[in-house]
């Protein structure tokens, strides 16, 4: 059984450190917005959704100190991954709460908001998951990239979902698990995951994608997202956008699964959405140990951006959504009872 992500007891969020996985299961606890922050800058929690989740438990903590520290909790929190609209969304609900709240509730009051947000998303997890498995043949075998499982969220996961709804529809899955470079969540966290749960799963590096999808023996790629721009062009970790140019090459369908709050209808296209850049060291540490000279120059984005063109459906709780994405987006949104 795996361990949860994320856990809120006796006023301590326990944030699973996923640096150290697979090699070891520890928690660090945070007791403030603070130390969530730091969690959050130093990847210890990833994933847009569960990203979203730890920043809103962290502006409760900070409540305890009143309305100001938890105002400023959202300033830093927001520092933290700009990438991930997760985090921007679940900061937004947690600052229109604090705003109809007196100052003397406001710590249980936001605390359960962020029990709420937790509890939501593994909900929808599940819904998309469903929506998702009446994609797969009764026997496949998928390729996914980076993490988008169980780790990335409330529970259940939205790429790893699916496959885990597929299994629980009784369909047959194989899993392709690329290692994502260069921070390896794919080696690290994708496969210890469905390992974790029984799959068949099998690792491989992201430069033998475009070897296994020739092979012709690959269903469909399926693929989380950090950020989804109105127009379906969707951000997610660095080597995404090689996958989907692959699977089109190879006439093999792509898709993004991602719940309703990773999609930013304040944008237009992805060229609007803000790619975050992390430190060189991530790439210069060499496997057997020592480091790349520092007279290399290096280029670190964490994320690229795949065009809408090249994704066969978006995957969400509210169903699924295919070209054009500016019009079924947009319905999936009414049909949730907000403004198109």
């Amino acid at each position: 059984m795996l361990p949860e992500t994320l856990r809120f007891e006796n006023d301590i969020l326990y944030i699973l450190d996923q640096r150290r996985l697979p090699g070891t299961v520890e928690y660090i606890p945070c007791t403030s917005a603070e130390e969530t922050a730091r969690a959050i800058d130093s990847l210890a929690v990833r994933g847009a959704p569960a990203i979203g989740i730890a920043a809103a438990c962290g502006v409760a903590l900070a409540s305890r100190s009143g309305r100001s520290a938890a105002e400023a909790a959202c300033e830093r929190l927001a520092r933290t991954r700009p990438t991930a609209v997760n985090l921007f969304w679940a900061l937004d609900r947690m600052k229109r709460k604090l705003a109809l709240l007196p100052d003397k509730d406001l710590y249980p009051a936001l605390l359960e908001e962020a029990r709420s947000i937790h509890r939501e998303d593994r909900e929808n997890n599940r819904l998309l998951g469903e929506a998702g498995a009446a994609l797969l043949p009764p026997s496949c075998t998928v390729l996914t990239h980076c993490n988008a499982g169980a780790l990335a969220t409330g529970g259940h996961g939205t790429a790893l979902g699916v496959i885990r709804s597929a299994r629980e529809a009784g369909k047959t899955v194989k899993v392709y698990a690329t290692e994502t470079r260069p921070v390896l969540q794919g080696a690290r966290l994708t496969v210890w995951e469905l390992l974790e749960d029984g799959f068949d799963v099998t690792l491989i590096c992201d430069s033998m994608a475009a070897a296994l999808l020739k092979r012709g023996k690959i269903e469909a790629v399926i693929t989380g997202a950090d950020r989804v721009a109105a127009n379906g062009d969707a951000a997610n970790k660095i080597g995404t956008l090689s996958l989907a140019v692959l699977a089109a090459h190879f006439k093999v369908p792509f898709y993004i699964a991602a719940p309703l709050s990773t999609i930013d209808r304040t944008l237009s296209s992805g060229d609007s959405i803000p790619i975050e850049e992390r430190d060189t060291m991530e790439m210069r540490l060499l496997p057997g140990g020592g480091t790349l000279p520092e007279r290399y120059t290096l280029w670190n984005p964490a994320f690229d951006v795949t065009d809408a063109s090249l994704i066969a459906a978006i995957i969400t709780e509210k169903g699924v959504a295919r070209p054009p994405y500016g019009e079924s987006l947009k319905a999936l949104f009414h049909e949730k009872g907000e403004l198109p």
